[in-house]
């Protein structure tokens, strides 16, 4: 017998995860018991269903991991106290159970499985076709499993909470609080992923800045939450413009960047990189809604360039030209004048 135990012994010190404990588990508990089959189930009290999870069979029975089984016609009623239960005359005393007609089950033992709460979550369960005698060695050897699963099911939810947080961390060091938009990190890492990209087939990355320009006045003659919902309208504004394919990110206080994949023709890049600068200032035009006024924006400053074979600082520096020459040629065309309509709340 010990002979017999020592490879699932060994297979649980060196387990890392709940299968690789329930699955030695499950053939030490066949060892013990002489049981032809041993499970793991998980049990939802709220669809009142329980699943098998994990199955180890042998013999004629056939527990398939994945059957489901409502709760009524489990055999699993745990004593609450020792949430353990033990029948070695199935036919007699669950009669009308169809799962213990279903496997002409004789024997039945099962244990509670609970999380860290003390709920019961599941059950570590044993049959046979044939009347067994489960001795106190076996008894003890099935809660000090179940014991130890359950332990595992802890440790499991613990570092699952864990890793929610961590994602939830480096989500939010990723995202401008103000928008809900991708922040400059965020951008850098994307943009670094195109470049790459790019300079394996020969294409060419689009890289738009947009500024808005006078976002100052809007904070100085209102407030600042008046500037952060401007600032919002502004990004859903943008993020209704552009395709599924760029990736909108706000990177300064008054600033927005865009990234797109592009064509591998530098002509046709071009002209794309033209349109979009278009588009984008063109999606800021337009009223927006401050509390009880509404004032009138002539749309942001926008400098778009295509790009290739260069490091994401390059680019970066790259669009930020160009949207100090779209800036110089707008402010000389139009003069120096607000974006603001002068007429409107923000006088």
């Amino acid at each position: 017998m010990n002979e017999t135990l020592e490879r699932p012994s060994q297979s649980l010190k060196g387990a890392g995860n709940l299968e690789a404990i329930v699955r030695p588990a499950l053939e030490m508990l066949e060892v013990l018991t002489g049981l032809e089959s041993t499970y793991l189930t998980s049990i939802d009290f709220a669809q009142e269903v329980e699943t098998v999870v994990y199955s180890r069979n042998s013999d004629k029975v056939d527990v398939r991991e994945g059957l489901q089984v409502p709760w009524f016609d489990t055999l699993c009623e745990h004593d609450p106290e020792n949430g353990l239960r033990v029948v070695t005359d199935v036919g007699e005393v669950c009669a009308d159970s169809w799962i213990a007609a279903q496997f002409d089950i004789k024997t039945f033992v099962s244990v509670a499985v609970r999380a860290g709460n003390g709920a019961i979550v599941g059950s570590l369960c044993g049959l046979s076709q044939c009347r067994r005698e489960i001795t106190s060695r076996a008894y003890h050897a099935l809660k000090v499993l179940a014991k130890l699963i359950s332990d595992c099911l802890q440790r499991e939810q613990l570092l699952e909470q864990l890793r929610l947080v961590n994602e939830h961390l480096k989500r939010q060091a990723r995202v401008d609080d103000v928008t809900g938009l991708p922040n400059r990190k965020a951008l850098n890492e994307e943009l670094g992923k195109m470049l790459a990209h790019a300079s394996l087939d020969g294409s060419y990355v689009l890289v738009c800045m947009l500024d808005l320009g006078d976002l100052r006045e809007v904070s100085d003659r209102m407030d600042h939450p008046v500037s952060d919902q401007f600032l919002r309208s502004c990004a859903n504004r943008l993020t209704e413009a552009t395709g599924r394919k760029a990736f909108l990110a706000r990177v300064n206080w008054d600033q927005f960047a865009l990234i797109s994949p592009g064509p591998d023709d530098f002509d046709g890049a071009i002209q794309l990189a033209t349109a979009i600068a278009r588009r984008t200032c063109e999606a800021t035009v337009g009223d927006y809604a401050f509390r009880n006024v509404t004032a009138r924006y002539e749309g942001a400053y926008a400098g778009c360039v295509a790009v290739r074979f260069l490091s994401v600082q390059q680019a970066l520096e790259f669009a930020g030209q160009e949207l100090l020459r779209a800036k110089r040629e707008r402010i000389s065309f139009r003069g120096s004048r607000s974006l603001w309509r002068s007429d409107q709340a923000l006088l």
